[in-house]
């Protein structure tokens, strides 16, 4: 549709050449959208009545309100009144193309020239007073489909017959107040509903569709445009997994999230597995394992001493329930022994365990938008050897999610390349995009010392016949519980730290939080898990067979 309008201005004594000069800067910063360096090109009186803030947000609310996305400017030609016009093209989302001219108006400015700005200059085709406002609707939402082409969401109810579909399709509802400008430009009504979380907040853009309406310059009409719903959304996730996922966490608060590793897709999330952030505990071991390994500190043969706990600063860690355990390396690992893993987590320090954390996904954003970030602190805010040993078994100040423990699989999985994941079906297939969190060296030595884990030591729970699996469990404290006794065996009559497992008599498991984290085929993976279960005990005897079914289902 084609607009236009002009401005009566005085004409400018000075040359044709300066004023030309003038334009064109003008021209070229309003292309770049250098709303400053137009406004620093304007008359006097015109910034005088207008500030660069205000200048800005008036330009930016007109161009929202079009829903522009491209502007494109015509060579500015000289009028025989001395004025200066631009054709100017609009691409917008909603309308179409808008093409009109806006007119200069060039004035002397003193010894200069400047553009003797009007507010009606904001958008081509606007006359004097006249400001663009604009009503919108949206049609359907579309639909969100699971890998299959079955629907997990779909209609004004948003329904869908597969009833785990309600773990990870999310809801609707009021854009969040840090939307609701992007929203605008997108020609989104302010009393729409909008994805919130879930499938519904990750494919929002891709779900409202197009808005319809009419845009209108004061009172005129001078766009319309019918709302187009947007095709059916298809995502990574896999119906029969997504349902495994749900049963394995039968109502309990916690979190379920597979992933293909090669692919980086994203096969079920149930609960709250994107945004539950939880101490990762002895499944951040996986990490620690590889920091030593990739400093030379240790080897899968190298033997550690039998014992209940290790001191570190005047401080006993004491072994799950205060078991004695040791040996090598690999048995070490399997058996899960905080006191081996604690003081060796001080021997690595802290800024290695960081920067492995970091290289496994912490402290990054995760790829699924919305998902929650895990956490470990700098290097130089964790503390003294006894806060680097017990981040080293997940504990202290350390956050993760299921969805990161997944990927921690995933990383060990494709051989030390941390996958870029994904819950976009127009993916399937394809390799993910990865990035090196360790060398393969040591990713084939942290297969051994998962899959050990599971063929021996605390995972065994999570073993499938016929089917080699790597995995490692986890169990983090959800509060102090100070004043325990030291088991007779236990070295040494400093104070205890409570070992991550169930109470002080190892009754309780409220107190803990269970995990665990795993891939399989350990030999040719298919499909990597992460699980959290919150006041759950220990992560062999919860997390385990719950991560087991996950895995029997994506195997097939």
């Amino acid at each position: 549709m084609v607009v236009g309008g002009g401005t009566v201005v005085a004409v400018s004594s000075l040359g044709s050449d300066e004023r030309q000069e003038l334009v064109d800067a003008y021209v070229r910063a309003w292309a770049a959208g250098d709303y400053a360096a137009m406004h620093d090109r304007l008359t006097d009186r015109a910034k005088n009545a207008e500030s660069a803030v205000a200048f800005a947000r008036d330009h930016r609310r007109a161009l929202a309100t079009a829903t522009a996305e491209v502007l494109r400017f015509g060579e500015p030609t000289e009028r025989d009144d001395g004025r200066w016009t631009v054709d100017v093209a609009v691409r917008t989302r909603v309308f179409g193309t808008l093409r009109g001219p806006v007119v200069l108006p060039v004035e002397e400015d003193g010894d200069a020239l400047g553009i003797a700005w009007t507010s009606e200059l904001v958008f081509p085709g606007l006359k004097k007073g006249e400001r663009l406002r604009r009503t919108t609707t949206l049609p359907e939402r579309a639909s969100i489909l699971a890998r299959d082409g079955s629907p997990l969401a779909s209609g004004p109810d948003r329904s869908s017959p597969l009833a785990a579909a309600s773990d990870i399709r999310g809801s609707l509802g009021p854009a969040p107040d840090e939307r609701q400008e992007a929203l605008r430009k997108l020609g989104v009504p302010a009393d729409a509903q909008v994805g919130i979380n879930g499938l519904e907040r990750i494919f929002d853009d891709r779900l409202h569709g197009t808005p319809g309406g009419e845009l209108r310059a004061g009172s005129r009409l001078i766009a319309t445009a019918r709302p187009r719903k947007a095709p059916a959304v298809r995502t990574t996730i896999a119906p029969s997994v997504q349902t495994a996922a749900v049963t394995a966490l039968a109502g309990r608060l916690g979190g379920v999230v597979a992933v293909r590793p090669r692919t980086g897709e994203v096969l079920a999330a149930a609960g709250i597995g994107f945004s539950g952030l939880q101490p990762p505990g002895s499944t951040f071991k996986v990490i620690t394992a590889a920091a030593a390994l990739e400093a030379g500190k240790v080897s899968l043969g190298k033997r550690f001493p039998v014992q209940t706990a290790a001191t570190l600063e005047g401080v006993d860690l004491q072994n799950a329930n205060g078991e004695a355990c040791g040996g090598t390396f690999l048995e070490a690992f399997a058996e899960s022994c905080n006191s081996v893993f604690a003081p060796l987590g001080a021997e690595v320090g802290a800024a290695r365990l960081v920067k492995t954390a970091e290289a496994f996904g912490f402290n990054q954003p995760p790829a699924i938008p919305g998902a929650a970030t895990s956490t470990i602190p700098r290097a130089g805010e964790i503390g003294d050897d006894l806060a680097v040993g017990s981040s080293a078994i997940g504990q202290g100040r350390l956050q993760a999610t299921a969805l990161e423990m997944a990927t921690v699989a995933a990383t060990v999985a494709l051989e030390g390349r941390r996958p870029v994941l994904t819950l976009d079906g127009r993916r399937i297939g394809e390799r993910a995009e990865s990035t090196r969190a360790v060398s393969a060296r040591t990713a084939r030595t942290l297969e051994r010392l998962m899959r050990e884990v599971v063929r021996s030591g605390t995972g065994t729970s999570a073993a499938i016949k016929g089917v080699p699996v790597a995995g490692k469990t986890g169990t983090a404290e959800l509060k102090q519980t100070q004043g325990c006794e030291p088991p007779p065996e236990a070295p040494g009559a400093g104070p205890i730290a409570p070992a991550p497992g169930a109470g002080c008599d190892g009754t309780d498991t409220s107190d803990t939080t269970a995990w665990f984290t795993a891939y399989a085929p350990a030999d040719d993976p298919e499909v990597a898990v992460g699980v959290m279960l919150v006041g759950q005990g220990a992560g062999g005897d919860t997390a385990a067979p719950a991560a087991r079914q996950v895995l029997q289902a994506a195997l097939g």
